[in-house]
């Protein structure tokens, strides 16, 4: 006996699915209306942002505090050195943190926070700049603000139009673009970003290759003369699978790997009697020292190799990456 479907479920599951699809379609408007307010005072904040010769300070009480928070923390790890503030602490003693070459960020959807207009006498006694994103641009602190940008929302993507959902998305966002334009215009780069994201997958693909390629004894070379007994030694002792071959003012002339002596080897017979040149591959695949980890491993998924030797801009062997060295960044 075939059974019934469950009609009161499907029907519960249905409704579930339209009502989370309207939460995204809200959200996702609240977002695309900010369009239109990318204006210059977007540009005046980002000019602010850049000048702030202290730190930039972030505040907002309830959801607004939770994304003033990450904010903060988008800003300091793209090169801006930013905290969160809290407001409410910040009137019991805190407020000491803001000097005069500071500017604050202040987020509130209403733009009448009780708690965080309560920091702006203080704040402008000091001297730090404010800048606001606020839902109301004719609100108490978007008057205030030296700067106030605006992300209001036609209404929140709670059914009851209550909870901070569309506001506090698009409020992350303004402070995603303020960030990310920031990062351009300071001119933060992939080095950067390494050097402050030392730990976790980040910080791993983001090594430089000079941190990680073999180099000294542990670098497999030989001269172009070098004869291929010789070569062969070299290649099974520094167990790479391969061996460089640089000149003897340390250019890089050619490689020869495992699978250049297997094709050999399989033309002729005479592969003992050559010299490391005339066997050596002399176009091999090479990458910079400056280049990034997750850029070598790339490269060798691209062209199906194992290992590149790392060169400098005069053609200068300086050492070899070997998959096995990306491996143990745990790239994969």
């Amino acid at each position: 006996m075939t059974a019934m479907p469950d009609t009161d479920a499907s029907t519960t599951a249905a409704v579930d699915l339209r009502l989370a699809r309207r939460v995204l379609e809200i959200e996702a408007a609240a977002i695309t209306a900010l369009l239109d307010r990318i204006d210059q005072r977007f540009v005046d904040a980002v000019i602010t942002l850049d000048a702030c010769a202290g730190r930039v300070i972030v505040t907002g009480m309830g959801k607004s505090g939770i994304i003033s928070r990450k904010i903060a923390a988008t800003l300091s790890s793209t090169g801006t050195p930013a905290f969160f503030l809290h407001p409410a602490e910040a009137v019991h003693g805190d407020l000491g943190v803001i000097q005069a070459d500071d500017v604050v960020v202040a987020l509130s959807h209403t733009g009448e926070t009780t708690e965080i207009l309560g920091l702006l006498e203080t704040i402008k006694r000091v001297g730090a700049r404010v800048i606001c994103l606020t839902g109301a641009p004719d609100s108490t602190l978007a008057q205030a603000a030296d700067v106030a940008l605006d992300c209001q929302v036609r209404n929140e993507a709670c059914p009851m139009n209550l909870v901070p959902t569309a506001s506090t998305t698009a409020a992350l966002a303004l402070g995603d673009a303020l960030a990310m334009t920031l990062l351009v215009k300071k001119g933060f780069c992939e080095d950067d970003f390494a050097g402050l994201h030392p730990g976790g997958g980040l910080g791993k693909r983001l090594l430089r290759v000079d941190r990680l390629m073999q180099t000294g004894e542990d670098l497999p070379t030989v001269l172009p003369k070098t004869p291929m007994t010789t070569v062969l030694r070299e290649i099974t002792d520094k167990r790479l699978g391969m061996t460089c071959v640089a000149t003897a003012d340390g250019r890089l002339a050619g490689v020869i790997t495992d699978g250049d002596l297997r094709r050999r080897l399989a033309r002729e017979d005479g592969i003992r009697d050559s010299t490391a040149g005339e066997v050596m591959s002399t176009t091999p695949h090479t990458i910079g020292p400056s280049a990034l980890a997750a850029q070598a491993l790339q490269l060798m998924e691209a062209h199906r190799i194992t290992s590149l030797a790392v060169v400098d801009d005069r053609e200068r062997l300086l050492g070899v990456l070997h998959l096995h060295d990306l491996w143990r960044t745990e790239l994969f």
